[in-house]
């Protein structure tokens, strides 16, 4: 059999191709434009002063680093990294090494409700998180009248909150990654006398670190962006990066001159940990999103 020639390759990929080249090159410019201006805008106004912000200059007159020496005592925001730090990646860990068992379960076993319970789990994620906000802080609130344990304002009882809310649809995304594995390899291992646990950890976690580390990251993601449940379940001594910055944000808009400056820094700085996360990972949520789509 004879390699098909570089003209038919090239000809093949044009067929294929969804856009003309073209048409390709000028989407593409003007979606980098859209991402990349704001970023450049807040960059430059994070190496800029307070003042030239303010007048709407783009392009600071003179680089100046003080805002990135300012934030960490006018927004206190080292304790709002370390608590949106300990809280987001305990529910990651936590929530994508619960989804991958129970995913385990409710796709390699037969069981009475199996079903029910998949309809359940895709039922939760379409109720918004705004119309639980009340019940969840009224629950936890009566906790230390009834139970004696206070909820509200702690570190766990915010990684609770969150946990409830990620790991439904983390455990979605693992059931779709454990429908693409091959179930050869585990009843291998079974006649050999391995026990569903030792599969568990010895097989399928191993073979499904990407479907983990999506489920993962997007929990880790709910932890670090929500401001909502965190504004309500906080104090100032558990306060998340989120709450900090609008916190620090409302407060700086009553001043005589609004601190543009050192908000645009402080964006950044709570941006950092999350671009880190995705260009580590980056090879693993290519293959865990892509997952289940081509059978």
């Amino acid at each position: 059999m004879t390699a098909p020639r570089k003209g038919a390759r090239r000809r093949d990929s044009e067929v294929t191709r969804l856009l003309p080249r073209p048409l390709l090159a000028v989407l593409l410019t003007v979606l980098l434009v859209f991402v990349l201006v704001p970023v450049v805008y807040v960059l430059s106004a994070s190496l800029n002063s307070d003042a030239a912000v303010a007048r709407g200059d783009f392009l600071p007159t003179e680089f100046t680093t003080t805002n990135y020496a300012k934030i960490w005592t006018t927004v206190a925001l080292g304790s709002g990294l370390v608590n949106s730090v300990l809280v987001a990646g305990s529910v990651a860990l936590v929530c994508a090494f619960l989804s991958v068992s129970t995913a385990y379960v409710l796709v390699r076993f037969a069981f009475r409700g199996k079903l029910t319970i998949l309809r359940l789990l895709l039922a939760l994620q379409s109720i918004p998180g705004t119309l639980l906000l009340l019940p969840v802080f009224v629950l936890f609130s009566s906790a230390s009248t009834y139970v004696g344990i206070q909820v509200v304002g702690t570190r766990w009882g915010l990684f609770i909150t969150y946990l409830t809310f990620a790991l439904p649809f983390s455990t979605w995304v693992m059931v779709t990654y454990l429908r693409g594995l091959p179930r050869e390899l585990e009843e291998a291992a079974r006649i050999d006398g391995a026990s569903s646990w030792r599969i568990l950890t010895r097989i399928v976690v191993p073979l499904s670190w990407p479907g983990i580390v999506v489920s993962g990251i997007f929990a880790f993601l709910l932890g670090w962006n929500d401001v909502l449940f965190a504004s309500i379940m906080t104090t100032p001594d558990s306060r998340t990066a989120a709450v900090a910055l609008q916190v620090f944000g409302a407060t700086s808009e009553g001043g005589a001159l609004p601190v543009y400056g050192q908000m645009m820094a402080a964006s950044l700085v709570c941006a950092v940990p999350v671009v880190v996360l995705y260009l580590v990972f980056q090879r693993y949520l290519v293959g865990g999103l892509t997952a289940g789509g081509v059978k």
